[in-house]
């Protein structure tokens, strides 16, 4: 149980890369087709975003809770890595692939140890 926010954090990032191998690589042309839809509906790039942004955070909360057996886990995943996903597009505009992740990585572990591991 001492470990449980590492293990948390890894198979977060382990379902983030994941999710952007199945989406982009693997279903890219449909996911692109929904994202027009989806644009068309709300009518606003903003509101689009933030529905691509709750569909991934749907993706991590069912990858985790399935992995942990919690649907505690997988809601508070979901929700710290959304959190993370909306500032940081707010706010850090040029991040290599691996900063992003290693941002995800150290932000979700502190959140977690906070949570998991005090």
């Amino acid at each position: 149980m001492e470990l449980l926010w590492f293990y948390i954090a890894i198979v977060l990032a382990i379902s983030d890369e994941i999710h952007s191998l199945v989406f982009w690589k693997y279903i890219g042309n449909f996911y692109i087709l929904f994202g027009g839809f989806v644009q068309e509906t709300v009518h606003s790039a903003l509101q689009a975003w933030l529905v691509h942004e709750g569909i991934e955070a749907l993706f991590h909360f069912i990858i985790l809770s399935i992995v942990f057996f919690s649907f505690e886990i997988g809601f508070l995943a979901a929700l710290i890595h959304f959190v993370i996903d909306i500032v940081h597009s707010l706010t850090i505009k040029h991040m290599n692939h691996l900063e992003h992740r290693a941002m995800h990585f150290v932000i979700e572990s502190l959140f977690f140890i906070l949570i998991f591991g005090l």
